[in-house]
């Protein structure tokens, strides 16, 4: 049986929002929407948002009235009264759930308020998605009716004084309707699992039982996942013993670096269906098949602003100054990378979300992710991007026909000078000559910035391959293992000692 039918009345389409509409006045209704929830409590009191509400051009009032928060600022001034139990502080009502979010450099979680509103506005996008789908041609429709594997946090959370607190992915699977659970793997008793490598072990050994149409998660870890399977079962491809997969659903990075090695665990061709759903909410998701580049969800529960990524907005470490240029969905050029501020419906007011996205397709409000604020290279003006050096890595992958799941790169002194040095796993025979060559060679294909310093300041680069367990293991010493969590692309600071430290034991 099928979860959703294919052929839905024009009005619940129109009603779900899939035909397209103007970005701009879209976002101003949202925006409208989230001030007036919030216009009675204590942030919305502060920055008169019932003002705010009345004035001509409300996006613009809003803009110059609120600053700009990254994490550290809004918790230190707003979201510690919220994890304290304290009711109405930025968002109406008391935040039960709170989405612990470390990202990928550093030790301290991150406490990011959870609420129903934002729960189901991440909903009636998934439901956008699936439906989207349908849209697409030879691919089995029969997969999304099979089991559903959701490789994602732990559903037994945290109990906190006054609160519950786990990963995003975890708590929207402990509050998944009742009528998905049939299809939902690996099921409740497996979800609540919170070892990362039992709850692993344990999806091997029910794999046979399950008829597995659809797969959800981080890149990494699913290959892990499947690669297992096929490991114990002696199996040539994940397709037999599941022959009905026909869809991923990946998020979290850019699936490139990871595409080579993971077809090579297929039977059989599978549609790839991307997803940007961060713990703040369900930015932006893949509506139409072979496309480059997802659509903004601007017409539900998010308000977005884009702070151009340059020299003005940002200092060298990746940090935002006091009163950035924010531009508005329908001011913002193609081709340009911005970081993303969101207003969400759980107390995210012009928050910095530390990801930095390209517009593909401005009409349509089709972006891809291009890295991370503090995740980019910049020894000597060199300006290497994230979305380079994983753009340079699928194309030397096929190119040696190797399998690199992971690397991360860092910036060191050499001689009076500078260097890279970059860490790649691959569990492939490969010669590293070679292969920082290659490397080399289609980052200075790809980013003329490169090119110049390549010339100059930026006289060598190194590699040093390890093995895939490597990374996974060091992920796990820091606490860090599971669907969430990522390998840094750029390694720096305390982390990169640490790094150091642990590959030379």
């Amino acid at each position: 049986m099928p979860i959703f039918e294919i052929n839905l009345p024009k009005t619940i389409q129109k009603a779900l929002g899939l035909p397209p509409r103007s970005p701009k006045r879209a976002q101003l209704r949202v925006l409208k929407k989230l001030l007036r929830r919030a216009r009675y409590t204590a942030f919305g009191q502060q920055f008169h948002f019932d003002k705010i509400l009345l004035s001509k051009r409300a996006d613009k009032v809003f803009q110059q009235s609120v600053p700009a928060y990254n994490y550290n600022k809004i918790y230190k001034e707003w979201w510690h009264r919220t994890l304290e139990g304290e009711s109405d502080i930025c968002w109406p009502g008391k935040i039960k759930y709170f989405a612990l979010s470390s990202g990928t450099s550093e030790s301290a979680s991150k406490y990011i308020p959870i609420t129903n509103d934002l729960l189901r506005g991440n909903k009636i996008i998934m439901i956008k998605q699936l439906i989207s789908l349908f849209k697409y041609s030879d691919v089995s429709f029969s997969s999304i009716g099979k089991g559903w594997l959701a490789l994602g946090g732990s559903t037994d959370l945290q109990k906190e004084a006054g609160y519950y607190a786990g990963d995003l992915s975890g708590i929207t699977a402990k509050k998944n309707p009742f009528w998905f659970q049939p299809f939902y793997k690996p099921g409740k008793k497996i979800a609540k699992e919170r070892d990362w490598n039992n709850k692993l072990k344990k999806i091997v050994e029910k794999a046979p039982e399950w008829d597995i149409g659809f797969i959800v998660g981080v890149p990494a870890w699913i290959q892990m996942c499947i690669e297992m399977v096929i490991e114990k079962y002696k199996l040539n491809n994940i397709h037999e013993i599941w022959p009905n997969l026909g869809f991923f659903a990946h998020g979290g990075v850019s699936f490139e670096p990871y595409k080579h090695g993971f077809e090579k665990l297929l039977g059989k061709p599978i549609t790839y269906v991307e997803t940007y759903l961060a713990s703040e909410g369900f930015l932006a998701w893949q509506d139409k098949q072979d496309g480059k580049g997802m659509r903004l969800s601007f017409n539900q529960h998010i308000f977005f602003e884009f702070v151009p990524f340059d020299e003005n907005n940002f200092d060298d470490n990746g940090e935002m100054v006091e009163n950035p240029q924010a531009l508005l969905i329908h001011e913002v050029e193609e081709n340009k990378d911005y970081a993303i501020l969101i207003t969400t419906a759980a107390g995210a007011w012009r928050y910095l979300i530390g990801d930095t996205i390209r517009f593909i397709d401005k009409v349509n409000a089709e972006i891809i992710i291009t890295g991370r604020t503090k995740h980019f290279l910049s020894l000597v003006g060199e300006h290497l991007s994230v979305d380079n050096m994983n753009k340079a890595i699928q194309l030397v992958s096929e190119e040696m026909n190797i399998s690199i799941p992971e690397f991360g790169v860092t910036g060191v002194p050499f001689e009076s000078l500078f260097a890279h040095h970059w860490y790649v796993a691959c569990n492939d025979a490969v010669d590293s000559d070679l292969l920082i060559k290659k490397i080399d060679e289609k980052l200075i294909e790809l980013n003329d910035d490169y090119a110049i310093e390549r010339k100059s300041a930026l006289k060598k680069v190194f590699i040093t391959v390890l093995k895939e367990s490597v990374f996974m293991d060091f992920m796990s010493s820091k606490g860090k293992v599971g669907g969430q969590h990522k390998f840094p692309r750029v390694i720096k600071g305390d982390l990169l000692n640490d790094w150091k430290n642990f590959i030379a034991k």
